[in-house]
């Protein structure tokens, strides 16, 4: 399973291990990060906003055109954040850091 560190608002930083398939937001909620998920990933809220790290970026790839809308609403919007439900967990993430911001 790949693991994922958070890193908190304060600074502190969480390695978790999650399961391919699921939802970096899923990853993140289900693991009391601070996100909640409110609209359960059909991107019509930003609740799941995180700050993926710049060397990830690329990895992980940039927004739709969709979530782009969604993200204009987002408190703390940095050049490399997303909504954590539309990143889908791989083994390539593997290793993957995520800032969440404080909301």
């Amino acid at each position: 399973m790949p693991k994922l560190i958070f890193q908190q608002p304060d600074g502190t930083e969480k390695s978790i291990e999650a399961e391919n398939g699921l939802s970096l937001m899923e990853v993140a909620r289900d693991n009391d990060l601070g996100i909640e998920g409110t609209c359960g990933g059909s991107i019509s809220c930003c609740t799941c906003h995180v700050i993926i790290d710049k060397d990830w970026f690329s990895i992980v790839g940039g927004p739709n055109p969709d979530e782009e809308d969604m993200l204009d609403l987002a408190l703390g919007l940095k050049p490399t954040s997303r909504l954590g439900c539309q990143i889908e967990i791989t083994d390539e993430l593997d290793g993957l850091r995520v800032s969440i911001p404080e909301e």
